[in-house]
């Protein structure tokens, strides 16, 4: 399958159904009412949750995009809910931990594929502390693996998702110069 960004997918104003003039434009304009949509992108986040011995939280993911590949547990952010609030709820359905502390450490473009069309993404990257790293239970849906480390190069050369790895690698970097 082609793979596609969102705005060539716009064949129609969603507001007023005028046949688009210009495909895969950015900002779309509708020449019949005037919309605009920019196509910014959407938010997710991404916890580099850290146990008691300093070991990083690595999850393998159990569906695309990046099947098989390394990650971080995270998602996208709803509607309504905060960056932190949405932190705090992606780690607890997908791992069952409880997260006890944050401390913001990056920010970095991403995109995401689903079924062919590619829509940008801003993940914000946390540092997060938890109530008990045993209480584990991977969402098997999503996950089919975790494993508490200090990630490897083997790790990063087979991460899902590219800002994840640099979040890793600047995680990796600030606790070097601790």
């Amino acid at each position: 399958m082609h793979s596609t960004f969102v705005e060539h997918h716009y064949k129609y104003c969603p507001k007023c159904a005028a046949p688009s003039i210009a495909i895969g434009s950015v900002p779309f304009k509708c020449s019949g009412c005037g919309f605009a949509n920019f196509f910014g992108p959407v938010a997710a986040v991404g916890g580099l949750v850290v146990n008691d011995m300093g070991e990083l939280l690595l999850v393998r993911r159990a569906r695309d995009p990046g099947k098989g590949k390394w990650g971080l547990p995270g998602g996208f952010v709803d509607r309504g809910e905060s960056i932190e609030a949405a932190l705090v709820r992606e780690i607890r359905e997908e791992t069952q931990l409880v997260v006890t502390t944050t401390a913001y450490l990056m920010s970095g473009p991403n995109s995401y594929e689903y079924h062919g069309v590619v829509a940008p993404v801003v993940d914000l990257f946390y540092q997060c502390r938890i109530l008990d790293d045993s209480a584990i239970a991977l969402a098997t849906d999503e996950l089919e693996h975790f494993e508490w480390t200090r990630p490897t190069r083997q790790h990063l050369q087979n991460m899902a998702f590219h800002s994840n790895r640099l979040a890793i690698e600047f995680w990796l970097q600030q606790a070097v110069s601790r």
